[in-house]
């Protein structure tokens, strides 16, 4: 009997693993310094909990920003309750971690992408989401994203 070892899946849970550490520390301790976080989730999970109205704003995925504004942060094993405001009306959200998409900390260049085959199709979506949220933001100009370098520039 040969049994593999299945890398994906243990890398996802190690990055769902760092998501609950960083969110638990920020549900006891609050938003250390310029850290703010922007969560793309699958809306269509059947774990998130979330508003009718938002679920048809954004019936398959929605970035949110975690920054100046939210209250009630519950971290679980399993997601994170958390509410927001969506312009000046509190909504609580249920976000199931395996939902989360991509984890963006942009004040230090951080950034997780959890990959799916249907992820390819859609990756220009993607950023266009991200950059549709981030206008309802207070702070959006302080958003900047990360520089990418090729390595071949260094190499003599």
């Amino acid at each position: 009997m040969s049994r593999g070892i299945d890398y994906g899946n243990l890398m996802h849970d190690a990055m769902r693993g760092l998501i609950r550490h960083v969110l638990g520390e920020v549900a006891d301790h609050g938003l250390p310094g310029e850290h703010h976080f922007f969560v793309t989730f699958d809306t269509r999970h059947p774990d998130a909990q979330l508003a009718e109205w938002l679920c048809e704003r954004y019936p398959e995925e929605m970035t949110v920003v975690i920054q100046h504004w939210y209250e009630n942060l519950d971290v679980s094993e399993d997601g994170f309750g958390i509410t927001l405001n969506f312009g000046n009306s509190p909504e609580p959200l249920y976000i199931p971690f395996d939902a989360i998409r991509t984890f963006v900390d942009p004040s230090v260049e951080f950034g997780l992408r959890f990959e799916t085959h249907a992820d390819d199709d859609d990756e220009d979506e993607d950023d266009e989401d991200l950059l549709d949220i981030a206008e309802d933001d207070d702070d959006a100009s302080a958003h900047k994203d990360a520089e990418i370098v090729s390595l071949d520039s260094f190499r003599k």
